[in-house]
């Protein structure tokens, strides 16, 4: 399969300022990416960003992905159903568990502990139902509405669900418009794809129903180990975490998803490493090649738009995500010019 569309993912860690971000909207539509995406954490309003992004470079946007205990359905689809209204509908929503499954972080944000999988049912099933403009009505254990509606219709809005396992997958595909996958090598966006459409058959819908969209991490520099180190505690943030995870929290979340792809041994290995009072410099050292590049890309300018599109392959929307090498708006224009749709 050829790749399909090819977004821009811009993200809190590279420290832009507001007229950054408008300016790199700007020279992302120039250089071709067909949209803008960013997550959302708990510092800037995501939805805020996008219609700034919007009004700045004309391209669509998407939040991939907002964790759901930040928002309740009604206040996802009013400011989703905004921000398509005010970009004719050139945005898309995408909403994840974030990390619900964990008991410190249901602790810290004050919500019980429920099913993650039915969670996600309820809530993207209440935020698709509004945004269509239904009258909502779900009695759940998270999400309890009666005949709740919204006071305008926006343009269609997809809704995707954050997802790496079968069952969540299934979930995009089934009760959402598709899924927003992360850190997936080839073998694992063919998976997905088949898990994908199971989903969308159970409820009826054509494969051409359903979006696959992932971020791909890209860093570039000229100082391969400078950009290595930089690709490397990004992409170790996710698969190990930030601190050693107890059995159980390894069956769940990042460290299931990059154990599934074969790597349980050397994670395993890398835990030993962070026990013994190793820095996340020489853990970020340790990491091999096959884990690292598996996944992304980090080095020269010359070989990353080769290496994102064998990782894009099959997938309808393939983002760039940028990591950044070095501070500054340079090493992320760096990114964005290898890896431009145009180049």
């Amino acid at each position: 399969m050829a790749i399909g569309q090819i977004g821009l993912g811009l993200d809190f860690s590279l420290g832009l300022s507001f007229e950054d971000q408008r300016t790199l909207a700007q020279e992302a539509a120039e250089l071709g990416y067909q949209s803008l995406w960013t997550p959302e954490g708990n510092g800037l309003d995501s939805f805020q960003l996008c219609a700034m992004r919007h009004d700045a470079s004309g391209l669509a946007t998407g939040i991939g992905v907002c964790p759901i205990a930040y928002r309740s359905p009604v206040a996802f689809a009013m400011s989703a159903a905004t921000v398509s209204a005010r970009s004719d509908g050139k945005f898309t929503l995408g909403i994840g568990s974030g990390g619900i499954y964990r008991a410190d972080t249901r602790r810290q944000l004050g919500i019980p502990r429920r099913s993650t999988l039915g969670v996600m049912r309820e809530y993207t099933t209440a935020v698709k139902g509004l945004l269509a403009g239904e009258s909502v009505r779900i009695d759940g254990e998270s999400v309890q509405y009666d005949g709740v509606q919204l006071g305008f219709r926006p343009p269609p809005t997809p809704v995707l669900v954050g997802a790496l396992g079968p069952q969540m997958i299934q979930l995009g595909g089934e009760v959402g418009d598709g899924v927003v996958l992360n850190w997936c090598d080839p073998e694992r966006v063919r998976w997905s794809r088949e898990r994908l459409n199971e989903g969308a058959a159970k409820a009826g819908k054509r494969p051409q129903d359903v979006q696959l969209v992932e971020y791909i991490r890209i860093c570039v520099d000229d100082d391969v180990e400078t950009a290595r180190m930089s690709y490397a505690k990004s992409m170790l943030g996710y698969a190990l975490g930030q601190s050693v995870p107890s059995e159980r929290l390894r069956k769940f979340a990042y460290r299931a998803h990059f154990e599934r792809m074969g790597f349980t041994d050397e994670l395993g290995a890398l835990d030993d490493m962070r026990r013994s009072g190793a820095s996340p410099d020489e853990v970020a050292a340790a990491a091999s090649e096959e884990l690292l590049t598996r996944v992304g890309y980090y080095g020269g300018a010359s070989g990353a738009s080769a290496a994102f599109a064998g990782l894009a392959d099959g997938l309808d929307t393939a983002i760039v995500r940028v990591v950044a090498a070095t501070p500054g708006l340079e090493s992320v224009r760096a990114v964005m010019r290898a890896c431009a749709p145009s180049g």
